[in-house]
């Protein structure tokens, strides 16, 4: 769901990245409200150990009962290279374009509403989360610590998974801000997006 991203982006096919899931540590519970499994979040890689299989199995509690009679194989599968949420300091590997989450915002299993998590664009624990390196995106206020300030860069911030605005000149500028905008509440209803929103260049 478009919680730090707006549906904006503008991303050539071969400066994303497939390859990676989300460390289970970082996994969002449900899709209502943010965590560090939305997308839009600035990740680092965590575990890249290319002697492994690219994907493992293994039990997991998120599966529920799996000690049935007669079950022989019954374990989770899981991309073995793994991203988390990076920090300033940390070399930035891309932004997530998709969120990753165990359960809707009913409390149902995502492993077992396939047409939501398609719907919903989710990822699933385990699997692999589009990664863009490079390209255009629409960040919302959820995704910037601060603000940032038109034609200056942006950098990782001291806060999990944000960027934070800094000179062009910068060493640890990973892109720059083409343009800002205010989105204010309208009507009868909060918009929970309502603050600053901007239009960045990602250029890993």
């Amino acid at each position: 769901m478009a919680k730090r991203l707006y549906p904006y982006r503008n991303i050539d096919s071969r400066d994303q990245i497939n390859s990676y899931a989300l460390a289970d540590a970082w996994v969002n519970n449900n899709t209502s409200g943010t965590g560090y499994g939305d997308e839009g979040v600035f990740v680092s890689v965590s575990a890249g150990d290319l002697s492994l299989d690219p994907i493992t199995f293994a039990s997991d509690s998120y599966m529920g009962k799996t000690d049935y009679n007669a079950v022989g194989w019954n374990q989770r599968s899981s991309v073995t290279r793994k991203i988390k949420p990076a920090v300033s300091g940390e070399i930035c590997l891309g932004v997530t374009l998709a969120e990753t989450a165990l359960y809707d915002e009913n409390g149902q299993y995502l492993s077992r509403y396939a047409q939501k998590v398609v719907e919903q664009s989710v990822v699933l624990k385990g699997d692999a989360v589009p990664v863009a390196t490079r390209g255009e995106l629409m960040l919302s206020k959820f995704a910037v610590d601060g603000t940032l300030a038109v034609g200056t860069g942006m950098k990782l911030s001291t806060n999990l998974g944000k960027v934070t605005g800094c000179a062009g000149t910068d060493p640890a500028r990973i892109g720059v801000c083409l343009g800002s905008g205010y989105r204010g509440t309208r009507g009868t209803y909060v918009d929970a997006y309502s603050g600053n929103y901007y239009l960045v260049n990602l250029g890993l």
